[in-house]
């Protein structure tokens, strides 16, 4: 019988997070197949990934930012501009 229960794999040794299997017995062998579904970060790689981004951030800001759009307010004000609504008169 397959079953899927949640773990967490800390070096060799599973810690279960909701329900656990029954019948566990440390003399009974129970294959189980692995997956590894993500790795969390430690703190001190988020907060070098922050600090870069941020640093990137700083540099784009300091060349004027992205002119590639035009003028900001411009864009706007083309986006803000209300259209007629279905079935009214302009």
């Amino acid at each position: 019988m397959r079953a899927t229960y949640r773990a967490v794999l800390h070096g060799n040794h599973l810690e279960w997070r909701d329900e656990e299997p029954q019948d566990l017995s440390p003399d009974r062998e129970i294959e189980v197949s692995v997956t590894i579904l993500g790795t969390s970060d430690s703190p001190v790689n988020a907060k070098a990934r922050g600090a870069a981004m941020a640093a990137a951030l700083e540099r784009l800001a300091a060349a004027g930012g992205p002119r590639s759009f035009g003028d900001a307010a411009e864009w706007e004000r083309e986006t803000r501009e209300e259209g007629a609504l279905p079935g009214r008169e302009p």
